[in-house]
């Protein structure tokens, strides 16, 4: 069997993550996976995740088999922080997946049984997971430009890559804090590109990894209520992974939004079938944790707000560095974007030049996690760039 088995080529963030640690300069800064840390380098356990747990730990009477749909509590509790107070919220059917990459390949599965000849459409640049996990279940994809024009998506660029989308595709698009770009729709650009799906027929496919990183919970949902309360078939893959930090639990939900109520009972079945042919059922723990702060969510949103300032605090004070050395303007762009990931419009060797001479580690594209950046870091970096961009 073995003799078979082609060569792989493994994933360039973790072969890269595996350089970094190997690295001995003690000046290294780490800028690759997408990780909230402290000004002390830490990933740390939120306070009231901490609290959750304590009170669950005391709660906790057994560890018997769930569900297949997961944590009915948390399933709905995440519906309605995603959807708010939208009329969607009836037309919802939701299962617990295990994180948000769970829930995009149990939706791409769910696709590829339903409609096979569908293509799936991701931005480019976009993250880096999305083609793997459409591709694996069998399904056919596509790309559409993700770049900015005069500090705002330029949606033109989208739009002419989307005439080519025919009826029945899917369009899979960043809720807010879009990966790599940090590049935001505005709501009028949410409004168009909803109407682009209702002209085309093509069915929207929200990802929603980090609700509450960029804006509050409420105004990074905003475009993603929009376009869900418009269509009458959608998709919704959300995470609590960046929002509550809790990364390992992988605490996700997949969601189909149909205006056909008599469906929702196969769409559920099919859903949970898939499931149970993968790996029967997540697990609780994450989904129990997630579920009491959504319950009183109050000291955890006042945290979860500490986190996001802090990032944009890191932002701006880069963006501030590069213009005060006098990077060109594509460089400032990053005091506009939003969430965790920024795109340095370096080239691949570039990169590595700042990896191999300056020990900086960030994405062969430019992708930086503006998340795991220090203050007291920011200097390196910006001269860093500077040094690079003046050869």
């Amino acid at each position: 069997m073995l003799d078979n088995m082609p060569v792989i080529n493994g994933d360039p963030l973790w072969a890269l993550l595996g350089r970094f640690r190997a690295d001995q300069r003690k000046h290294k800064i780490d800028l690759l996976v997408g990780v909230y840390r402290d000004e002390y380098g830490n990933t740390p356990v939120m306070k009231t995740v901490q609290d959750a747990e304590i009170h669950l730990a005391h709660e906790a009477h057994s560890k018997a088999y769930g569900m297949l749909s997961g944590n009915a509590s948390f399933n709905q509790q995440m519906a309605k922080f995603v959807l708010g107070d939208s009329p969607s919220l009836k037309n919802q059917c939701t299962i617990q997946t295990v994180g948000a990459s769970g829930a995009l390949r149990l939706i791409a599965d769910f696709i590829a049984t339903l409609s096979p000849d569908s293509t799936v459409w991701i931005s480019d640049p976009g993250y880096i997971n999305h083609r793997p996990l459409m591709e694996g279940a069998g399904l056919k994809v596509d790309t559409y430009p993700w770049q900015s024009k005069n500090g705002q998506l330029d949606i033109d660029t989208c739009f002419a890559a989307l005439e080519k989308a025919k009826e029945g595709d899917v369009l899979l698009l960043h809720a807010c804090c879009h990966n790599p770009t940090g590049i935001d729709p505005s709501l009028e650009q949410w409004q168009l590109f909803s109407d682009r799906c209702k002209q085309k027929n093509i069915t929207p496919f929200i990802d929603m990894a980090y609700q509450g990183f960029g804006d509050d919970p409420d105004t990074d949902a905003a475009g993603l209520r929009l376009i869900i309360e418009d269509a009458d078939f959608a998709f919704i893959a959300a995470s609590c992974s960046k929002n509550m930090g809790l990364y390992n639990e992988r605490t996700g939900i997949a969601t189909v939004i149909t205006t056909n109520h008599e469906r929702h009972a196969d769409i559920q079945t099919l859903l949970e079938t898939i499931t149970r042919a993968n790996y029967s059922m997540p697990p609780n723990h994450g989904a129990a944790v997630a579920s009491y702060l959504l319950d009183k969510p109050d000291a955890w949103l006042v945290e979860l707000a500490s986190y996001r300032d802090r990032v944009d605090a890191i932002r701006q004070a880069l963006g501030k560095a590069l213009k005060d050395r006098g990077a060109p303007a594509e460089f400032l762009d990053i005091s506009y974007q939003k969430g965790m990931f920024s795109l340095l419009p370096l080239t691949e060797n570039q990169m590595l030049i700042l990896q191999d001479e300056f020990a900086i580690y960030g994405m062969p594209n430019g992708r930086i996690n503006i998340a795991g950046l220090k203050m007291t870091e920011i200097p390196q970096l910006a001269d860093a760039i500077m040094s690079i961009i003046s050869r």
